[in-house]
């Protein structure tokens, strides 16, 4: 396909990509022909995957916004993707104009955007890195530069250990972001599962193979063992719509649909 003038050299234009994808889902506008086709795919054996995408985003909202009220003016958003409407930095800014983020993405289109975003906000930042490698996260200077982690921060892990192969020890990846916060921060989760999912969901889940980040579906008990050294905030692990929606009419009838677990936790 013709390069659009707004994608990085260097880009795959021919091969989907997740974050694309991801975009595509939630309304945004940075993402491909070959991106689209496969979220029509993926839509095909799911029809409510893009209420799915858009309930992740919905929680993020809610999730920064309590940890602002909590006292965190400090953000590491590994997994953030190409930002759209409701970016981390946003929303936490309004709650408190101080708030700093540095924002963590693999896939160079998404760092490219966000660097285009964020150009001009001396409070914000973002690199280029993998979340299962965090040693390289933690010792990025655009990050130390930003961030005091003598003090506390919220690591955000949100919709992106699925996309962390077992191989690659995800429970470990966030052991060491753990040890690497000051006592007071707080670690935020989402993570699609397999739990009470149908069988066109898990064959759905399979189409991530073509991209460049395959999805690894987990069990509640999985992704709860996550948080070992932190503390669950109420109401713990639970389906995206239900962690502290806005208003109860705004949790949907069979919450279990939106296929992830979402969970809030402090380091004490």
């Amino acid at each position: 396909m013709t390069r659009p003038s707004w994608a990085p050299s260097g880009v795959d234009v021919d091969r989907p990509s997740a974050s694309r994808v991801y975009d595509y889902f939630v309304g945004g506008m940075h993402n491909f022909e070959i991106d689209r086709q496969l979220a029509e795919q993926i839509a095909a054996f799911t029809p409510n995957i893009a209420e799915t995408m858009r309930a992740n985003r919905e929680l993020l909202r809610r999730c920064v916004r309590y940890l602002v009220a909590a006292g965190i003016d400090q953000f590491l958003d590994i997994g953030s993707g190409i930002p759209t409407v409701g970016n981390v930095h946003e929303v936490a800014q309004a709650g408190n104009p101080g708030a700093r983020v540095a924002y963590v993405d693999i896939d160079p289109v998404a760092v490219a955007h966000s660097a285009a975003i964020l150009d001009g906000d001396p409070n914000t930042t973002v690199i280029q890195a993998d979340a299962a490698d965090p040693a390289s996260i933690l010792a990025h200077p655009r990050v130390t530069d930003l961030l005091d982690f003598q003090r506390p921060i919220a690591v955000l892990l949100l919709g992106v250990l699925h996309f962390v192969p077992d191989a690659a020890d995800p429970a470990g990846c966030v052991a060491r972001l753990r040890d690497a916060v000051a006592p007071g921060s707080y670690l935020a989760i989402t993570h699609a599962t397999s739990d009470g999912q149908p069988a066109e969901v898990l064959e759905a889940q399979k189409l991530s193979g073509r991209t460049a980040t395959e999805i690894v579906l987990r069990t509640r008990n999985q992704v709860e063992s996550y948080f070992d050294g932190w503390s669950l905030v109420d109401p713990g692990l639970v389906h995206l719509p239900l962690w502290r929606p806005d208003n109860p009419d705004d949790i949907p009838e069979n919450p279990w649909e939106s296929g992830a677990y979402g969970g809030v936790a402090r380091k004490d």
